[in-house]
């Protein structure tokens, strides 16, 4: 990680702590990943050597912004959507900021229907970081975009483990997938697709 990115990430990191922590209502804060689950799972894009990523939940690019820099390492490119415009806006200006633009796709609009119009077998790994309640709904096309062997990881999955239940219930129930939950920054549940 060059110097630049590194200081982007940290005031990004800083800001969004400063800009969330007074706030009551959920849906007004930024809920950026923290650096240790981005971090594991930028590993993990380095280590599957992926090319193909879809990020679901960008809010201001924090996140977008490790996965985007492990992606210039494998020469993949990052799909990232959010249904705020704003987030949007935000997320290009702070992955331009940080340099990694050009490994990055931000679109604008529902994770479900960007998941439906996914292709077949196209992703190495898939990161949820959206509204949780959703990701039950979302797994016909989990499990059908995922390519042998692609990753499926999902934020929020200690501290948020009531609204993750279902999902990891879910996950572990579907035999060709290996399920682990790392106890980092706010847990991240991974499903590996082994079959």
């Amino acid at each position: 990680m060059d110097a630049r990115l590194a200081r982007v990430l940290d005031d990004l990191h800083r800001e969004g702590r400063a800009h969330d922590d007074p706030l009551a209502d959920r849906l007004l804060r930024l809920r950026n990943m923290t650096p240790d689950a981005a971090r594991l799972i930028s590993t993990l894009i380095r280590a599957r050597r992926a090319t193909s990523v879809l990020e679901i939940g960008t809010s201001n690019g924090y996140s977008a912004i490790w996965f985007a820099d492990a992606l210039r390492d494998t020469g993949g490119r990052l799909t990232t959507v959010d249904i705020d415009a704003d987030r949007v806006t935000a997320a290009l200006a702070n992955l331009e900021r940080a340099g990694v633009l050009g490994y990055a796709d931000v679109l604008h609009g529902d994770g479900a229907d960007t998941l439906a119009a996914t292709p077949d077998a196209s992703v190495d790994l898939v990161v949820l970081d959206a509204e949780r309640p959703a990701y039950v709904d979302y797994w016909p096309h989990l499990r059908r975009v995922l390519r042998p062997y692609g990753i499926l990881a999902v934020d929020n999955a200690v501290s948020h483990r009531a609204q993750v239940a279902a999902f990891r219930e879910l996950l572990a129930s579907q035999h060709e997938f290996a399920v682990d939950l790392h106890e980092v920054g706010d847990g991240v549940l991974t499903g590996i697709r082994i079959r």
